[in-house]
């Protein structure tokens, strides 16, 4: 009898367990300030006579906006690999429902994707780093174009040229040039 009851709580946990590391893995928090704020505007654009102050042009665009909000918050939640772009569609069109959609659902809603989209923008992957850093592991800095630019081999650690080797200008290859 004892297992019984403890299946539930067993796939309970598991189930929350899946959740939270899928709510990691993706801009959560900044999709769902979006679809929150497309949400609200689109709710101003159905309210009564009196209340609206401002239905756009010709009623399309009011609807519009919201509606292509609701989609980049949805795609920041289930396809984050292309959070910037999304995050930077849901920012130009909540301030975009300034002018459309009853200024932006009445200032809620556009601020909720402003918020929304620059938490999207803003969001990184933890790769459980180390604990000084915060569990970020720090991307090597490494452009294989900057480094055919100053003459470099690509890989070569930076800063390091080889022994005598110089430009047309008498300058150590693979150093910068000075800017005053």
């Amino acid at each position: 009898m004892a297992d019984a009851d403890s299946a539930p709580d067993e796939r309970l946990r598991r189930g929350a367990a899946a959740f939270s590391r899928w709510r990691r893995s993706r801009p959560f928090w900044g999709g769902l300030l979006v679809i929150f704020g497309a949400a609200v505007i689109l709710l101003s654009e159905r309210g009564p006579l009196p209340l609206i102050v401002h239905i756009g042009l010709q009623g399309l665009a009011g609807y519009l906006v919201p509606v292509v909000m609701l989609l980049a918050g949805l795609l920041l939640l289930f396809h984050p690999a292309q959070r910037i772009f999304y995050s930077l569609i849901a920012v130009i069109f909540s301030l975009g429902s300034w002018i459309t959609s009853n200024l932006g659902g009445f200032f809620i809603g556009m601020l909720l994707g402003v918020v929304g989209g620059s938490l999207a923008f803003a969001w990184v992957v933890r790769d459980g780093g180390d604990e000084a850093s915060g569990g970020v592991k720090p991307r090597p800095l490494s452009s294989t174009t900057l480094e055919l630019i100053w003459g470099r081999e690509p890989g070569a650690p930076i800063g390091e040229a080889a022994q005598g080797e110089t430009d047309d200008r008498g300058q150590a290859k693979g150093e910068p040039d000075e800017v005053y």
